[in-house]
């Protein structure tokens, strides 16, 4: 039996409706991200370490009595610019990686977010300067640093820090509001002012790094001068040192004062010198990480700057890979305090059982 092809004029008005929804939706399509992207759910859950890692890192300095120090309250202000990497970088860099590495926020976020990223990264830098300039000053000088090193004087060291930082990234977002050229390549947000490039990195990246690496040597190289001063005793673990009996401390010292006064000083002093060693090994693995994780990304940038349109192609894509590299220091610093340091371990794991007294 034949089918009558007959034609209602709501036919007409549905398939119309049909067409609009269908093309609304191909457009829809075109703007979403349409492939399963996996790396993005792990770079998510390292947002997540990188966040709650760093605010553990902040607790403990500010509860832990034995975290009260001038290197460990640098160590928390780094951790804020690294949480904060985490908290408002990091999100917006995953979400350029879902559309393909183009900006699909609103214009106006663009330079506010090279802003920060710039911010962060520069702060992270000149933190691990300023750690090393005062630690190099404090054992070249240590009478002197212990009786100026207040707590007010670091602060305004750190508020100092935040300032340069401040004071390096600001000229991004006014150029960026000025002229959109200055912060978008192909509708990708990345900076596009190539004599910036080149003076912000070295100012902000690869002076202070020659700076810290130096400060970090010479710290080292006198360390070892002082502990060449204890051959013996300061090749000891300080375990061996506190074994000794309160009974035969008290008969030297009940016998001999002077020579038990000299003792305690001399254990007091070789002991300070280990404390520095392990501190210094700590500082020494940051250090280290920062530099094999930044440096890739900072050389890639000044190539690119100077190159300009004549890069090629696997530049552009080594920058995108190496700008997470670089991420990644903000969340292993947390990791690394938890390894190589008893106190932050033992706060770490009081405060993940709600424990903080």
């Amino acid at each position: 039996m034949a089918s009558l092809n007959v034609t209602h004029p709501w036919d007409v008005s549905s398939d119309l409706n049909h067409s609009s929804f269908k093309s609304n939706l191909t457009e829809l399509e075109d703007t979403q991200p349409t492939e399963k992207n996996w790396p993005a759910l792990f770079i998510l859950g390292f947002i997540f370490f990188t966040v709650a890692g760093n605010i553990l890192v902040i607790m403990a300095v500010s509860i832990e009595r034995k975290l009260h120090n001038a290197t460990n309250y640098f160590l928390c202000s780094l951790a804020v610019a690294d949480m904060l990497v985490g908290f408002l970088v990091m999100p917006a860099a995953l979400i350029t990686i879902l559309y393909n590495h183009t900006w699909p926020l609103p214009e106006l976020l663009c330079p506010l977010w090279i802003f920060l990223d710039v911010l962060f990264s520069t702060a992270s830098i000149m933190h691990l300067c300023a750690i090393s300039l005062d630690r190099y000053i404090g054992i070249r000088n240590p009478i002197k640093y212990s009786q100026s090193n207040t707590l007010h004087k670091t602060m305004i060291k750190i508020i100092s820090v935040w300032t340069v930082s401040v004071v390096l990234s600001l000229p991004i977002p006014v150029m960026g509001f000025q002229d959109k050229k200055k912060v978008f390549v192909n509708s990708t947000c990345t900076l596009n002012e190539p004599r910036f490039v080149l003076v912000g990195s070295s100012v902000a990246f690869f002076v202070p790094l020659v700076i810290m690496v130096v400060c970090y040597y010479l710290t080292l190289h006198h360390l070892q001068r002082h502990s060449a001063s204890f051959p013996q005793e300061s090749s000891k673990h300080l375990s061996v040192q506190r074994s000794e009996t309160s009974l035969l401390n008290i008969k030297s010292s009940f016998n001999k004062p002077a020579q038990g006064a000299r003792n305690n000083s001399r254990r007091g002093t070789i002991q300070s010198l280990n404390n520095e060693r392990r501190a210094s090994k700590v500082l020494g693995i940051v250090f280290f990480l920062f530099l094999v994780m930044w440096c890739p990304f900072f050389i890639t940038n000044v190539l690119i700057a100077i190159c300009q349109d004549n890069c090629s192609e696997l530049l552009h894509d080594l920058i995108h890979f190496f700008v997470w590299v670089g991420y990644i220091s903000s969340g292993v610093n947390p990791l690394i305090y938890t390894l190589f340091n008893k106190t932050y371990r033992q706060a770490f794991a009081r405060y993940l059982r709600c424990k903080y007294h």
